[in-house]
């Protein structure tokens, strides 16, 4: 229910009214309308907490379709270049196939607020590669409530890790409960951090509805074949 605050005591009228939004799955507002596909790469948007396991993943899919489709990559952090300097180093796509952002805020303005410095990466690449059929854009480590601008990408994944605990499904927030995609990462020390797996992944399923859910390890399953099936399933045109 909104909050309006009228006149106080002085007589000073504010006129201008709060909202107060406790539902779990709202997301803000978003400023851009989802952005025509024809004649563009797809692009598919990467967020989550920090150290989730973010650019672990785009590096894996990176590898399981870099030979099977063109693709490209842009990294979002803070201050630093640092995620695309370690995707240049792991030698997962070519150096040049990677396009850093330094948002100098917090990750979700560049990906939801102002979207303008990934847009103009993204075109940065398909006039550099043209042709090409996927960009991953990779968001800096946000909160729950980190979403992408429709506008920017066309589809999204949230990635949680078990060593958050396992009641961050739970605790909801667009990015558990309305991305394309969940992705709880780091299985494999679940035991070592106290994680019933049972009741994480029971709670995400609760949380998402029909949305799927995907638990995996990058220590067990390094190309994250899950995840690549799942974009694979998105793209229309994959090279055979």
């Amino acid at each position: 229910m909104p909050v309006e605050h009228g006149s106080d005591s002085k007589g000073h009228g504010h006129g201008h009214v709060h909202p107060v939004n406790f539902d779990p799955t709202a997301a803000e507002p978003d400023h851009y309308d989802p952005a025509p596909t024809a004649g563009r790469a797809y692009r598919i948007g990467i967020g989550g907490p920090v150290g989730s396991g973010k650019t672990a993943l785009t590096a894996a899919l990176c590898r399981a379709l870099g030979d099977e489709v063109n693709l490209a990559v842009v990294t979002n952090d803070i201050y630093t270049t640092e995620d695309a300097d370690f995707l240049r180093k792991a030698g997962v796509l070519d150096p040049e196939r990677i396009e850093a952002v330094q948002t100098g805020a917090c990750p979700h303005t560049a990906i939801r607020d102002d979207i303008t410095a990934n847009l103009d990466a993204v075109e940065l690449l398909e006039e550099r590669f043209p042709g090409l059929d996927l960009v991953i854009i990779e968001s800096g480590g946000d909160n729950l409530t980190a979403v992408f601008s429709r506008g920017l990408a066309d589809s999204q994944v949230f990635v949680v890790d078990v060593a958050g605990g396992d009641k961050v499904p739970r605790k909801g927030g667009p990015g558990v409960t309305t991305a394309d995609l969940l992705v709880i990462n780091k299985i494999d020390i679940a035991h070592l951090v106290g994680a019933d797996m049972d009741v994480m992944t029971s709670d995400a399923h609760r949380m998402r509805g029909e949305l799927p859910v995907i638990t995996q390890s990058l220590v067990d399953t390094p190309n994250a074949p899950a995840v690549a099936d799942w974009v694979r399933s998105l793209l229309p045109v994959t090279a055979g």
